[in-house]
């Protein structure tokens, strides 16, 4: 299946109905591993980082306006095995607050766990739709990295396993109230097998 195929493919799912995940403020390590490695909900063969970014700019530019209750990319998403962590992070930045560190920690215990370890992971950072959209979009992202960083540094994940993308307002956990601060989180999404030494 080729890129253009694979995105058309993920743009067209995301029309699907879905009911939402609420974000988790709190979540344990064993409920962690056991969403995460859900067979009930295997990645599709090709998708990536990259993919979900490059949906999630394509439904921005294609809904210009659009109040974001219209086709939100998070339904497809919502599919996949996943954990949604609310991270705090200091006001319009992508700094990390250190009460939120416990937190990625629990994060990376999972990662590091041994029924995880073949599997790849997309780290996605999501904002409410207050303010402006490319700006938070560019946020997102910011604050994705921020989380990778921290995986990868302090609790020495393998950065191999992890791809940061920023969504912005376009996944948005409850779109009927789009600037409820549940909208603002960070996904952990297993998007399928990984093998030591590949690309």
């Amino acid at each position: 299946m080729t890129p253009t195929l694979r995105l058309a493919l993920f743009l067209s799912l995301a029309l699907a109905s879905s009911e939402p995940a609420l974000a988790q403020t709190t979540i344990g390590t064993d409920q962690m591993l056991q969403t995460l490695s859900s067979a009930a909900q295997a990645a599709p063969s090709g998708l990536s980082g990259a993919l979900i970014r490059e949906a999630a700019i394509q439904h921005m530019k294609n809904n210009p306006g659009i109040p974001q209750t219209w086709a939100p990319i998070g339904v497809r998403l919502q599919n996949l095995a996943q954990i949604n962590v609310q991270i705090q992070f200091a006001l319009n930045s992508a700094i990390i607050r250190p009460v939120s560190y416990e937190t990625i920690g629990s994060i990376a215990d999972a990662l590091h766990h041994p029924i995880l370890l073949r599997y790849k992971f997309v780290v996605a950072g999501n904002t409410d739709a207050s303010g402006d959209r490319a700006a938070n979009m560019k946020l997102s992202q910011a604050r994705a990295d921020a989380v990778v960083k921290a995986l990868t540094t302090t609790f020495h994940v393998d950065p191999r396993r992890l791809e940061a993308v920023g969504l912005g307002e376009e996944a948005l956990i409850d779109p009927s109230r789009p600037d409820d601060p549940a909208n603002r989180r960070v996904q952990i999404i297993n998007i399928g097998t990984y093998l030591p030494g590949s690309n």
